[in-house]
């Protein structure tokens, strides 16, 4: 999902929300500069006017992500490593540090993609992939990912009133989709986000969108007693898997 900067407060907000609500998407990125290029100066120009020191600080560890689509640039690890110059060169110029760049676990995640003649970078707002809900702990053998669960049972057309039976449930994560579905249970109640570490995040807007969330789930139209949902599989250890997946959703 992508959220066009209209404000930054505006912008983080939306992003707030896609992020706790959002059953079907991997990641929630706000769009920070669309710009012409022709080459990695043009890159390095295009990175170098975006205010990075609003968003986050020198403290920050951060990582480029690249993209391209028919790119006539030559190395995508060079524009990259353009991109990250600019950024930290930007940083130096206006707090006298360089934030450090860190590949493996980074607060924060820049993306970059280009195509033959525009280059658009985003700031990522979730961090860890939105398919991580934060409750399971254990996913068992070939786990199916909750984003295409969910997309699945919207596939589907199943409505919280109707039965819902997986034959093969493995680790349960269409049964437990679904049933957060029928509960009103917001997918990102249970994790934390990348924006939360943000310079425009306010944690009084935060608490309140949650507890609007929370609200949510005790106004579900349907009885909890009512949801018929069920799920089986070969494998014992799974189902086992699937029950403690359960109890952690709950919890």
């Amino acid at each position: 999902e992508i959220v066009r900067e209209a404000g930054r407060q505006e912008s983080v907000r939306d992003a707030m929300l896609l992020n706790l609500h959002s059953r079907l998407a991997m990641r929630v990125m706000i769009e920070l500069a669309h710009k012409p290029y022709q080459n990695e100066r043009d890159l390095y120009d295009a990175a170098s006017e975006v205010a990075w020191e609003i968003w986050f600080t020198n403290k920050n560890t951060f990582k480029i992500e690249m993209t391209s689509q028919h790119s006539p640039l030559k190395s995508l690890n060079f524009a990259a490593l353009t991109i990250k110059d600019a950024i930290a060169d930007r940083f130096r110029d206006k707090s006298g540090a360089r934030p450090d760049v860190d590949t493996h676990w980074p607060h924060v995640r820049v993306h970059a993609h280009l195509t033959t003649d525009s280059v658009t970078l985003y700031i990522d707002t979730s961090g860890e992939p939105l398919f991580k809900r934060g409750w399971r702990q254990d996913t068992g053998e070939a786990p199916l990912k909750e984003t295409l669960a969910a997309a699945m049972i919207a596939a589907s057309g199943w409505q919280p009133d109707q039965p819902l039976y997986d034959p093969c449930c493995g680790s349960g994560t269409i049964a437990i989709e679904a049933a957060q579905i029928a509960l009103n249970i917001a997918p990102g109640l249970q994790r934390q986000f990348a924006f939360e570490r943000y310079l425009p995040f306010q944690a009084h807007v935060w608490d309140a969108i949650k507890n609007e969330a929370d609200r949510a789930i005790k106004q579900e139209p349907i009885d909890p007693k009512d949801i018929k949902i069920f799920g089986s599989d070969v494998a014992h250890r799974m189902v086992d898997i699937s029950s403690k997946a359960t109890s952690a959703m709950q919890g």
